[in-house]
């Protein structure tokens, strides 16, 4: 099902992790009409901007597949609201940076281990929070946010 002209439902639901272990990773109508809205206002505003694919990488997540990720427990991807995303040519800082200057409608923008971009919409009726943070990882493994994007 096409969300936009550049993305579809199956991009945004789509997870080798569920493939790999079985897990129906199925989106319903309200899941699916917060898939369209992330699509509308970020994903196709942002690919039109750039004029490069953007690639999701992880987008919706039923709670089973959320908990086989080491997802949090308050993850917006369980709610069809947050994506994963990269973009080739381009540093997962620029496509968060990108995001934050064309003042699109996030609820929160991630620079996740400088290897990707989290962006999420927020929930239905509500205003964005317009969050931005970094992802890191100390040396024991455990992870940590900063304020803003670096």
């Amino acid at each position: 099902m096409r969300l936009t002209k550049h993305f579809t439902l199956e991009e945004l639901t789509f997870s080798q992790t569920a493939a790999r272990m079985g897990i129906v990773n199925a989106a319903d109508g309200r899941i699916v009409e917060n898939l369209r809205t992330l699509a509308e206002t970020v994903l196709q505003p942002l690919r039109d901007h750039v004029g490069a694919p953007i690639v999701v990488t992880s987008g919706y997540r039923s709670s089973k597949l959320n908990i086989a990720v080491g997802g949090s427990i308050n993850s917006e991807h369980m709610d069809g609201r947050a994506a994963d995303i990269t973009c080739p040519g381009m540093s997962a800082l620029e496509l968060c940076r990108a995001i934050r200057e064309q003042g699109l409608p996030y609820n929160q923008l991630i620079h996740e281990f400088d290897l990707w971009c989290h962006v999420s919409i927020a929930p239905p009726g509500a205003e964005p929070m317009r969050q931005c943070l970094t992802a890191r990882r100390s040396a024991r493994g455990r992870v940590y946010y900063l304020n803003g994007l670096s």
